[in-house]
């Protein structure tokens, strides 16, 4: 079935989307193995995501850093300050597929932006590491410097605005439930990411046909 307006806008996330970000990628070497599995673990002990969603919400590197050290120690908090400062090394590469989608819906005539849950300090990262996403969006929100994030509302609105978007003729992609759930209330249609080819078969479903890479 196919959308009942066509589609001329598709928003997607960058973490687990178009990059591929790997905490433990810019720890490994560095320090031992086994408490980087820690810092990696869905657990992690440390708080290392928590501090990050911190920055991701807008708070300064210099105001999370004391928090750090309060509640896990000097030691801790000099790893997580030297993670910070080589955030770089924690995005290997772009997932495959990804920036063969978007020049696809570009050459499609479909355009093509980016929202993001990400700190306004080390964001510069991504595109630094991976200029062709600058070349090929059209504009990326990122919450650390809006001072909103996903999955509320606010941001997405800010998007449709910032980008000229109408809702009905919009798919946005996240590897998160919760802020595919939250674009859906705006409005968008809202797909969780799991590949490229299956992001293309979503798309196919909505009436964008790209074919298969």
């Amino acid at each position: 079935m196919t959308s009942p307006q066509p589609i001329t806008d598709v928003v997607f996330d960058f973490c687990g989307v178009l990059i591929d970000w790997q905490c433990r990628a810019a720890l490994d070497g560095h320090y031992p193995a086994e408490l980087v599995d820690r810092i990696a673990a869905d657990d992690d002990p440390y708080g290392f995501f928590r501090y990050e969603d911190h920055m991701d919400s807008g708070m300064d590197f210099a105001d999370v850093y004391p928090r750090v050290v309060a509640e896990q120690g000097q030691d801790i908090a000099r790893i997580f300050e030297y993670y910070i400062a080589h955030y770089g090394d924690a995005l290997p590469r772009l997932i495959p597929g990804a920036e063969d989608l978007l020049r696809d819906l570009t050459q499609a005539g479909v355009r093509v932006w980016g929202l993001t849950n990400w700190s306004g300090e080390t964001f510069h990262y991504a595109f630094e590491r991976f200029p062709q996403l600058d070349a090929l969006l059209g504009g990326t929100v990122v919450s650390g410097i809006e001072k909103l994030r996903k999955p509320n509302r606010d941001i997405y609105e800010l998007a449709q605005a910032r980008f000229g978007l109408d809702p009905a003729r919009t798919v946005f992609f996240d590897d998160t439930q919760k802020n595919v759930e939250g674009a859906a209330d705006a409005g968008w249609h809202a797909r969780r990411f799991t590949d490229a080819q299956q992001a293309r078969r979503d798309l196919a479903a909505l009436g964008v046909q790209l074919g298969e890479h």
